[in-house]
């Protein structure tokens, strides 16, 4: 377990994140290309939700649009401000898993905004 400081604020552009458990049937979409060269994120929609973003470890392509989830998951991104502490968690692909140090709020930030605390 990492505490880290936020750096640069993050604001989620993903009002309702995708979610689903271990088990279901996702549709496999484009793989993401953007300009922070995130590596392994799939947009992916379930039969209850749209589409959202997902890493590749969390889930089994069963064919070319087509996979299982292999766990639990949720896209949820943490919206932090420069200055906040945070506990991180599991580190996917350029984002940590992250938990307000005062607080329960959770949710995925991007590694570069963070900058780990060394005690």
């Amino acid at each position: 377990m990492l505490r880290y400081i936020v750096v640069t604020a993050h604001q989620s552009e993903y009002p309702a994140p995708i979610e689903f458990t271990k088990g279901t049937v996702l549709t496999i979409g484009e793989k993401y290309a953007g300009p922070e060269d995130w590596q392994d994120w799939y947009f992916c929609s379930t039969n209850r939700h749209p589409g959202g973003w997902v890493p590749a470890q969390v889930f089994h392509l069963t064919s070319e649009d087509q996979g299982l989830a292999l766990e639990d998951y949720s896209a949820k991104e943490l919206n932090v401000a420069a200055g906040e502490y945070l506990i991180g968690g599991r580190m996917l692909n350029g984002w940590v898993w992250a938990t307000r140090q005062d607080s329960t709020d959770q949710g995925w930030v991007p590694m570069d905004n963070l900058k780990p605390l060394n005690f």
